[in-house]
Protein backbone atom coordinates (compact mmCIF):
# COMPACT_ATOMS: atom_id res chain seq x y z
CA UNK A 1 0.00 0.00 0.00
CA UNK A 2 1.44 3.45 -0.89
CA UNK A 3 2.81 5.46 2.03
CA UNK A 4 1.09 8.73 1.14
CA UNK A 5 -2.56 7.56 1.59
CA UNK A 6 -1.65 5.98 4.93
CA UNK A 7 -0.23 9.24 6.21
CA UNK A 8 -3.21 11.21 5.02
CA UNK A 9 -5.67 8.87 6.69
CA UNK A 10 -3.90 8.84 10.07
CA UNK A 11 -3.57 12.59 10.17
CA UNK A 12 -7.20 13.20 9.33
CA UNK A 13 -8.28 10.75 12.01
CA UNK A 14 -6.21 12.48 14.69
CA UNK A 15 -7.82 15.79 13.78
CA UNK A 16 -11.29 14.22 13.92
CA UNK A 17 -10.56 12.67 17.32
CA UNK A 18 -9.52 16.03 18.76
CA UNK A 19 -12.53 17.75 17.21
CA UNK A 20 -14.79 15.03 18.63
CA UNK A 21 -13.28 15.45 22.09
CA UNK A 22 -13.95 19.18 22.22
CA UNK A 23 -17.49 18.62 20.93
CA UNK A 24 -18.16 16.24 23.82
CA UNK A 25 -16.69 18.70 26.32
CA UNK A 26 -18.72 21.52 24.78
CA UNK A 27 -21.94 19.65 25.57
CA UNK A 28 -20.95 19.69 29.25
CA UNK A 29 -20.95 23.48 29.34
CA UNK A 30 -24.29 23.73 27.59
CA UNK A 31 -25.78 21.08 29.88
CA UNK A 32 -24.67 23.20 32.82
CA UNK A 33 -26.32 26.25 31.25
CA UNK A 34 -29.65 24.47 30.96
CA UNK A 35 -29.75 22.48 34.19
CA UNK A 36 -27.39 23.72 36.91
CA UNK A 37 -29.14 25.60 39.69
CA UNK A 38 -26.66 28.50 39.74
CA UNK A 39 -25.97 28.71 36.00
CA UNK A 40 -27.86 31.99 35.68
CA UNK A 41 -27.30 33.43 39.13
CA UNK A 42 -23.53 33.05 39.68
CA UNK A 43 -20.41 33.14 37.54
CA UNK A 44 -18.65 29.75 37.78
CA UNK A 45 -15.31 31.52 37.25
CA UNK A 46 -15.88 34.03 40.07
CA UNK A 47 -13.17 33.08 42.56
CA UNK A 48 -15.12 34.61 45.44
CA UNK A 49 -18.11 32.29 45.03
CA UNK A 50 -17.14 29.27 42.93
CA UNK A 51 -15.97 25.83 44.01
CA UNK A 52 -12.96 24.00 42.53
CA UNK A 53 -15.10 21.44 40.68
CA UNK A 54 -17.44 24.12 39.33
CA UNK A 55 -14.50 26.27 38.21
CA UNK A 56 -12.85 23.34 36.43
CA UNK A 57 -16.17 22.28 34.86
CA UNK A 58 -16.51 25.70 33.26
CA UNK A 59 -12.83 26.33 32.57
CA UNK A 60 -12.19 23.05 30.73
CA UNK A 61 -14.77 24.06 28.15
CA UNK A 62 -12.52 26.98 27.18
CA UNK A 63 -10.83 24.55 24.82
CA UNK A 64 -13.93 23.96 22.71
CA UNK A 65 -14.46 27.06 20.60
CA UNK A 66 -10.79 27.89 19.84
CA UNK A 67 -9.93 24.30 18.94
CA UNK A 68 -13.08 24.06 16.80
CA UNK A 69 -12.21 27.26 14.92
CA UNK A 70 -8.52 26.37 14.64
CA UNK A 71 -9.25 22.91 13.24
CA UNK A 72 -11.75 24.39 10.81
CA UNK A 73 -8.82 26.32 9.36
CA UNK A 74 -6.66 23.18 9.29
CA UNK A 75 -9.38 21.27 7.45
CA UNK A 76 -9.62 24.07 4.90
CA UNK A 77 -5.90 23.70 4.16
CA UNK A 78 -6.37 19.97 3.64
CA UNK A 79 -9.16 20.77 1.18
CA UNK A 80 -6.78 23.09 -0.66
CA UNK A 81 -4.62 20.06 -1.48
CA UNK A 82 -7.37 18.61 -3.67
CA UNK A 83 -9.13 21.75 -4.96
CA UNK A 84 -8.05 24.67 -7.08
CA UNK A 85 -7.96 28.07 -5.41
CA UNK A 86 -11.02 29.15 -7.36
CA UNK A 87 -12.95 26.02 -6.37
CA UNK A 88 -11.94 26.40 -2.72
CA UNK A 89 -12.75 30.12 -2.69
CA UNK A 90 -16.23 29.52 -4.10
CA UNK A 91 -16.89 26.68 -1.67
CA UNK A 92 -15.75 28.66 1.38
CA UNK A 93 -17.85 31.69 0.52
CA UNK A 94 -20.99 29.60 -0.09
CA UNK A 95 -20.49 27.40 2.97
CA UNK A 96 -19.68 30.42 5.11
CA UNK A 97 -22.92 32.13 4.12
CA UNK A 98 -24.82 28.90 4.80
CA UNK A 99 -23.29 28.67 8.29
CA UNK A 100 -24.30 32.25 9.09
CA UNK A 101 -27.85 31.44 8.02
CA UNK A 102 -27.81 28.22 10.07
CA UNK A 103 -26.64 30.14 13.15
CA UNK A 104 -29.38 32.73 12.87
CA UNK A 105 -32.25 30.36 12.02
CA UNK A 106 -31.48 26.80 13.14
CA UNK A 107 -29.02 27.13 16.03
CA UNK A 108 -30.69 30.13 17.65
CA UNK A 109 -34.06 28.38 17.64
CA UNK A 110 -32.61 25.26 19.27
CA UNK A 111 -30.78 27.30 21.88
CA UNK A 112 -33.58 29.71 22.83
CA UNK A 113 -36.75 27.80 21.78
CA UNK A 114 -38.07 31.24 20.86
CA UNK A 115 -39.86 31.05 17.47
CA UNK A 116 -40.17 34.86 17.41
CA UNK A 117 -36.38 35.22 17.36
CA UNK A 118 -36.50 38.24 19.66
CA UNK A 119 -32.78 37.81 20.28
CA UNK A 120 -30.25 36.72 17.69
CA UNK A 121 -27.00 35.46 19.19
CA UNK A 122 -23.87 35.45 17.07
CA UNK A 123 -21.87 32.49 18.37
CA UNK A 124 -19.22 30.10 17.11
CA UNK A 125 -21.04 28.92 13.96
CA UNK A 126 -21.53 32.53 12.87
CA UNK A 127 -17.89 33.40 13.38
CA UNK A 128 -16.70 30.28 11.56
CA UNK A 129 -19.04 31.22 8.72
CA UNK A 130 -17.91 34.82 8.38
CA UNK A 131 -14.27 33.75 8.77
CA UNK A 132 -14.76 31.23 5.95
CA UNK A 133 -16.17 33.97 3.72
CA UNK A 134 -13.16 36.17 4.45
CA UNK A 135 -10.70 33.30 4.01
CA UNK A 136 -12.44 32.49 0.75
CA UNK A 137 -11.36 35.94 -0.43
CA UNK A 138 -7.89 35.77 1.10
CA UNK A 139 -7.15 32.30 -0.28
CA UNK A 140 -5.77 33.85 -3.47
CA UNK A 141 -2.99 35.56 -1.50
CA UNK A 142 0.43 33.92 -1.07
CA UNK A 143 0.57 31.46 1.83
CA UNK A 144 3.22 33.52 3.63
CA UNK A 145 1.02 36.61 3.54
CA UNK A 146 -1.91 34.69 5.06
CA UNK A 147 0.43 33.47 7.82
CA UNK A 148 1.68 36.99 8.53
CA UNK A 149 -1.87 38.34 8.62
CA UNK A 150 -2.94 35.62 11.08
CA UNK A 151 0.05 36.31 13.34
CA UNK A 152 -0.52 40.08 13.28
CA UNK A 153 -4.18 39.67 14.23
CA UNK A 154 -3.62 37.11 17.00
CA UNK A 155 -0.56 38.82 18.48
CA UNK A 156 -1.81 42.36 18.10
CA UNK A 157 -5.58 42.45 18.55
CA UNK A 158 -5.26 42.97 22.32
CA UNK A 159 -3.84 46.42 21.58
CA UNK A 160 -7.48 47.35 21.01
CA UNK A 161 -8.04 46.71 24.73
CA UNK A 162 -6.20 49.99 25.36
CA UNK A 163 -8.66 51.83 23.16
CA UNK A 164 -11.63 50.15 24.82
CA UNK A 165 -10.33 50.97 28.31
CA UNK A 166 -10.03 54.68 27.56
CA UNK A 167 -12.41 56.96 29.51
CA UNK A 168 -15.51 57.79 27.52
CA UNK A 169 -15.04 55.04 24.95
CA UNK A 170 -18.36 54.17 23.32
CA UNK A 171 -18.30 51.17 20.99
CA UNK A 172 -20.44 50.96 17.90
CA UNK A 173 -22.05 47.88 16.44
CA UNK A 174 -19.26 47.62 13.89
CA UNK A 175 -16.62 47.80 16.60
CA UNK A 176 -18.35 45.05 18.57
CA UNK A 177 -18.68 42.91 15.46
CA UNK A 178 -14.92 43.19 15.07
CA UNK A 179 -13.57 42.93 18.59
CA UNK A 180 -15.89 42.86 21.60
CA UNK A 181 -19.25 41.51 22.65
CA UNK A 182 -22.29 43.71 22.88
CA UNK A 183 -26.05 43.74 22.48
CA UNK A 184 -27.98 46.00 20.12
CA UNK A 185 -31.69 46.54 19.34
CA UNK A 186 -32.43 46.23 15.64
CA UNK A 187 -36.23 46.20 15.58
CA UNK A 188 -39.14 46.61 17.96
CA UNK A 189 -38.41 44.15 20.78
CA UNK A 190 -35.61 42.40 18.85
CA UNK A 191 -31.92 42.38 19.75
CA UNK A 192 -28.64 41.29 18.22
CA UNK A 193 -26.17 39.82 20.73
CA UNK A 194 -22.60 39.77 19.42
CA UNK A 195 -20.89 37.09 21.48
CA UNK A 196 -18.16 36.04 19.04
CA UNK A 197 -16.53 39.05 17.31
CA UNK A 198 -14.81 38.53 13.99
CA UNK A 199 -11.23 39.76 14.31
CA UNK A 200 -9.58 37.43 16.87
CA UNK A 201 -11.42 34.33 15.68
CA UNK A 202 -10.52 35.08 12.07
CA UNK A 203 -6.86 35.34 13.09
CA UNK A 204 -7.11 31.97 14.81
CA UNK A 205 -8.66 30.33 11.75
CA UNK A 206 -5.90 31.75 9.55
CA UNK A 207 -3.26 30.23 11.82
CA UNK A 208 -5.16 26.94 11.83
CA UNK A 209 -5.11 27.04 8.04
CA UNK A 210 -1.35 27.61 8.02
CA UNK A 211 -0.80 24.81 10.53
CA UNK A 212 -2.38 22.50 7.99
CA UNK A 213 0.99 22.40 6.22
CA UNK A 214 2.20 20.05 8.96
CA UNK A 215 -0.42 17.55 7.78
CA UNK A 216 0.49 17.57 4.10
CA UNK A 217 1.32 14.12 2.66
CA UNK A 218 4.85 15.31 1.90
CA UNK A 219 5.57 15.91 5.60
CA UNK A 220 6.96 12.89 7.45
CA UNK A 221 5.43 11.83 10.79
CA UNK A 222 8.68 12.63 12.60
CA UNK A 223 8.85 16.13 11.13
CA UNK A 224 5.19 16.78 11.90
CA UNK A 225 5.49 15.58 15.49
CA UNK A 226 8.57 17.70 16.08
CA UNK A 227 6.86 20.79 14.66
CA UNK A 228 3.70 20.27 16.70
CA UNK A 229 5.64 19.54 19.90
CA UNK A 230 7.81 22.63 19.55
CA UNK A 231 4.84 24.82 18.71
CA UNK A 232 2.66 23.37 21.46
CA UNK A 233 5.26 23.66 24.21
CA UNK A 234 6.35 27.03 22.85
CA UNK A 235 2.82 28.38 23.20
CA UNK A 236 2.61 27.16 26.80
CA UNK A 237 5.97 28.69 27.75
CA UNK A 238 4.96 31.91 26.03
CA UNK A 239 1.70 31.88 27.98
CA UNK A 240 3.41 31.39 31.35
CA UNK A 241 6.01 34.11 30.78
CA UNK A 242 3.62 36.70 29.37
CA UNK A 243 0.84 35.92 31.85
CA UNK A 244 3.25 36.15 34.76
CA UNK A 245 4.32 39.62 33.62
CA UNK A 246 0.72 40.94 33.56
CA UNK A 247 1.90 43.34 30.84
CA UNK A 248 -0.05 42.28 27.77
CA UNK A 249 -2.21 39.62 26.20
CA UNK A 250 -5.26 39.65 28.47
CA UNK A 251 -7.42 42.58 29.59
CA UNK A 252 -7.73 41.26 33.17
CA UNK A 253 -4.54 40.66 35.20
CA UNK A 254 -4.08 37.70 37.51
CA UNK A 255 -3.53 38.29 41.22
CA UNK A 256 -2.52 36.42 44.36
CA UNK A 257 -5.51 34.88 46.14
CA UNK A 258 -6.14 33.56 49.64
CA UNK A 259 -5.00 30.07 48.66
CA UNK A 260 -2.52 28.57 46.24
CA UNK A 261 -5.26 26.82 44.27
CA UNK A 262 -7.24 30.03 43.83
CA UNK A 263 -4.07 31.80 42.73
CA UNK A 264 -3.58 29.16 40.06
CA UNK A 265 -7.19 29.63 39.02
CA UNK A 266 -6.63 33.38 38.75
CA UNK A 267 -3.52 32.75 36.64
CA UNK A 268 -5.28 30.51 34.11
CA UNK A 269 -8.56 32.45 34.02
CA UNK A 270 -8.16 34.29 30.73
CA UNK A 271 -10.61 36.22 28.60
CA UNK A 272 -12.85 34.39 26.11
CA UNK A 273 -15.13 37.22 24.98
CA UNK A 274 -13.21 38.22 22.92
CA UNK A 275 -10.55 35.49 23.03
CA UNK A 276 -7.35 37.08 24.25
CA UNK A 277 -3.89 36.20 23.00
CA UNK A 278 -3.22 34.30 26.22
CA UNK A 279 -6.56 32.48 25.95
CA UNK A 280 -5.52 31.21 22.53
CA UNK A 281 -2.08 30.16 23.77
CA UNK A 282 -3.35 28.11 26.72
CA UNK A 283 -5.95 26.32 24.60
CA UNK A 284 -4.19 25.76 21.27
CA UNK A 285 -0.87 24.76 22.86
CA UNK A 286 -2.28 21.66 24.63
CA UNK A 287 -4.41 20.90 21.55
CA UNK A 288 -1.28 20.57 19.40
CA UNK A 289 0.33 18.32 21.99
CA UNK A 290 -2.81 16.18 22.03
CA UNK A 291 -2.59 15.78 18.25
CA UNK A 292 0.92 14.38 18.68
CA UNK A 293 -0.15 12.00 21.44
CA UNK A 294 -3.22 10.70 19.63
CA UNK A 295 -1.87 10.29 16.09
CA UNK A 296 -0.92 6.63 16.38
CA UNK A 297 -3.63 5.65 18.89
CA UNK A 298 -6.66 3.72 17.68
CA UNK A 299 -9.10 2.10 20.08
CA UNK A 300 -12.76 2.19 21.06
CA UNK A 301 -12.46 5.60 22.69
CA UNK A 302 -10.79 7.22 19.69
CA UNK A 303 -13.36 5.63 17.37
CA UNK A 304 -16.10 6.99 19.63
CA UNK A 305 -14.66 10.51 19.56
CA UNK A 306 -13.84 10.31 15.87
CA UNK A 307 -17.52 9.77 15.07
CA UNK A 308 -18.41 13.08 16.72
CA UNK A 309 -15.48 14.79 15.03
CA UNK A 310 -16.60 13.65 11.59
CA UNK A 311 -20.16 14.86 12.21
CA UNK A 312 -19.36 17.97 14.26
CA UNK A 313 -21.87 20.36 12.67
CA UNK A 314 -24.69 17.79 12.76
CA UNK A 315 -23.85 17.02 16.40
CA UNK A 316 -23.71 20.71 17.27
CA UNK A 317 -27.18 21.43 15.93
CA UNK A 318 -28.87 18.32 17.33
CA UNK A 319 -27.36 18.63 20.80
CA UNK A 320 -29.08 22.02 21.32
CA UNK A 321 -32.50 20.55 20.56
CA UNK A 322 -31.93 17.46 22.72
CA UNK A 323 -30.71 19.45 25.73
CA UNK A 324 -33.42 22.08 25.45
CA UNK A 325 -36.15 19.46 25.05
CA UNK A 326 -34.96 17.75 28.24
CA UNK A 327 -34.90 21.14 29.93
CA UNK A 328 -38.49 21.76 28.84
CA UNK A 329 -39.59 18.42 30.30
CA UNK A 330 -37.92 19.24 33.60
CA UNK A 331 -39.54 22.69 33.54
CA UNK A 332 -42.99 21.14 33.14
CA UNK A 333 -42.26 18.49 35.78
CA UNK A 334 -41.84 21.28 38.35
CA UNK A 335 -45.43 22.38 37.80
CA UNK A 336 -44.79 25.20 35.35
CA UNK A 337 -46.98 25.77 32.31
CA UNK A 338 -45.75 26.35 28.77
CA UNK A 339 -46.95 29.96 29.02
CA UNK A 340 -44.77 30.41 32.09
CA UNK A 341 -41.70 29.96 29.92
CA UNK A 342 -42.24 33.26 28.13
CA UNK A 343 -43.40 35.10 31.26
CA UNK A 344 -40.42 33.98 33.34
CA UNK A 345 -37.93 34.71 30.56
CA UNK A 346 -39.37 38.23 30.16
CA UNK A 347 -39.32 38.89 33.91
CA UNK A 348 -35.82 37.54 34.53
CA UNK A 349 -34.39 38.61 31.14
CA UNK A 350 -33.18 35.08 30.50
CA UNK A 351 -32.44 34.40 26.84
CA UNK A 352 -33.28 30.69 27.11
CA UNK A 353 -36.95 29.83 27.42
CA UNK A 354 -37.92 27.32 30.13
CA UNK A 355 -34.78 28.05 32.15
CA UNK A 356 -35.53 29.59 35.54
CA UNK A 357 -32.63 31.29 37.35
CA UNK A 358 -32.14 29.61 40.72
CA UNK A 359 -33.98 26.45 39.73
CA UNK A 360 -32.17 23.35 38.60
CA UNK A 361 -30.04 20.47 39.80
CA UNK A 362 -26.67 19.99 41.42
CA UNK A 363 -23.45 19.52 39.50
CA UNK A 364 -23.35 15.70 39.85
CA UNK A 365 -26.75 15.45 38.15
CA UNK A 366 -25.54 17.83 35.44
CA UNK A 367 -22.75 15.36 34.69
CA UNK A 368 -25.24 12.50 34.50
CA UNK A 369 -27.46 14.41 32.07
CA UNK A 370 -24.40 15.34 30.00
CA UNK A 371 -23.18 11.75 29.78
CA UNK A 372 -26.66 10.51 28.87
CA UNK A 373 -27.02 13.15 26.16
CA UNK A 374 -23.68 12.24 24.58
CA UNK A 375 -24.59 8.55 24.60
CA UNK A 376 -27.96 9.28 22.98
CA UNK A 377 -26.30 11.37 20.28
CA UNK A 378 -23.69 8.75 19.42
CA UNK A 379 -25.89 6.37 17.36
CA UNK A 380 -27.42 9.35 15.53
CA UNK A 381 -23.99 10.68 14.63
CA UNK A 382 -22.75 7.21 13.66
CA UNK A 383 -25.73 6.81 11.32
CA UNK A 384 -25.13 10.23 9.81
CA UNK A 385 -21.41 9.52 9.37
CA UNK A 386 -22.20 6.31 7.50
CA UNK A 387 -24.78 8.11 5.38
CA UNK A 388 -22.25 10.77 4.38
CA UNK A 389 -19.61 8.16 3.61
CA UNK A 390 -21.92 6.10 1.41
CA UNK A 391 -23.43 9.08 -0.43
CA UNK A 392 -20.43 11.08 -1.59
CA UNK A 393 -22.30 11.88 -4.79
CA UNK A 394 -24.63 14.19 -2.83
CA UNK A 395 -22.91 17.58 -3.15
CA UNK A 396 -24.95 19.21 -0.40
CA UNK A 397 -23.48 16.91 2.24
CA UNK A 398 -20.15 18.77 1.94
CA UNK A 399 -21.90 21.82 3.40
CA UNK A 400 -22.93 19.92 6.54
Amino acid sequence: MPLQPILAKSRIESIDVLRGLVMVIMALDHTRDFFHSTAWTEDPLNLATTTPILFVTRWITNFCAPVFVFLAGTSIYLQSLRKTKQELSSFLIKRGLWLIFAELVIVNLGMTFNPLYTIQILQVIWVIGISMVILGLLIHLPFRLILILGLVIVLGHNLLDVVEAAPGFKPSLWWDLLHRRGIYPYANGHFLFVLYPILPWLGLMLLGYCTGTFFAPTVSPATRKTALLLTGFGLLVFFIVLRFSNLYGNPTPWSEQKSGLLTVFSFIDVNKYPPSLLYMCITIGPALLFLVAIESVKNRLTNFLRTFGRTAFFYYIVHWYVLHSLCLLMFLSRGHLLSDGVNIATKTQTILLFVVPGEGVGLPVVYVIWAGTVLVLYPLCRWYDRYKTSHKEKWWLSYL
